[in-house]
């Protein structure tokens, strides 16, 4: 006679396979609804007003955060590239190396998190609010496709910021690198210029900037789910904004091991 997961004479090993099935349960939705996601966004009519107010509040209204936090990385790491390269008389590189990080890698990645942290929160609380009070219940009792007009808008609108803000971020990090160097060294804005951009090439800054477009995804798609999914009242709300933002954390960072090692392999003398 088979015995069962409920009858195994180790707890622990039936909660954790019971842990496993229930994790594999949750990827498959999630796949399911990104497939769905990707069905319906070529699919009429487009929801160009709702696709651009959703713009405006995920990119527009994200700049503040975005050059603040752009600012303070740049000045930060203007700081430690200087702490390290002094050691080896190599001060004048400093805006080259800071172009790099922030180009390369620190850009992206810290718009990402802000993006999840910020806009998943968001997206995640709304959704779920929305669920939960029944008001995508009453959008699709009036026979409107509620994925279509509610989700898709936001995460294409999340694909269409990410670059957007990480542009913004760079640009901002490299500001704060060189208020840096101008109250330590006093060094002009043309030579921080042209040493910052005279090593980059096309290939060190497009990979780097459109990959972000995948975090995008990433983000809008696992708000999304969460928060159209959302059940239990105020803290099933909660719930979903804040698995939202931790979700998106996680999966972004770990694609973007992936892409760093796809861009390596497209573009192996630059690449992110």
């Amino acid at each position: 006679m088979p015995h069962s997961i409920a009858s195994n004479p180790q707890p622990w090993l039936s909660r954790f396979l019971l842990g496993v099935e229930e994790s594999l349960g949750w990827f498959g939705g999630f796949c399911q609804f990104a497939g769905l996601i990707i069905r319906e966004s070529i699919r009429r009519p487009f929801e160009f007003g709702e696709l651009l107010r959703q713009v405006v509040a995920v990119g527009y209204r994200s700049v503040p955060l975005i050059v603040l936090s752009g600012l303070a990385v740049g000045s930060v790491l203007s700081m430690h590239t200087r702490s390290t390269l002094e050691r080896f008389g190599a001060e004048a590189m400093i805006p080259t190396a800071l172009a790099f990080a922030l180009v390369k890698e620190t850009g992206p990645l810290v718009t990402g998190l802000l993006m999840a942290g910020r806009v998943g929160a968001g997206i995640g609380a709304e959704l779920g609010g929305m669920r939960v009070t029944e008001q995508i219940d009453a959008l699709e009792s009036l026979a409107v496709n509620s994925v279509h007009y509610l989700v898709v808008t936001r995460v294409w609108a999340c694909v269409i910021a990410a670059p957007l803000l990480t542009v913004l971020m760079n640009f901002s990090g490299l500001a704060g690198g060189f208020l840096a160097e101008v109250i330590v060294s006093g060094t002009s804005f043309t030579y921080y210029l042209h040493t910052a951009f005279s090593s980059l090439a096309f290939a060190d800054y497009i990979p780097p900037t459109l990959k972000t477009m995948v975090f995008g995804f990433i983000i809008g798609t696992m708000s999304t789910y969460l928060g159209y999914n959302a059940s239990g009242g105020a803290e099933g709300v909660g719930r979903a904004s804040t698995q939202s933002v931790v979700y998106s954390s996680i999966g972004l960072i770990v694609v973007n091991v992936l892409l760093v090692k796809f861009i390596f392999f497209l573009y192996p003398g630059g690449g992110a």
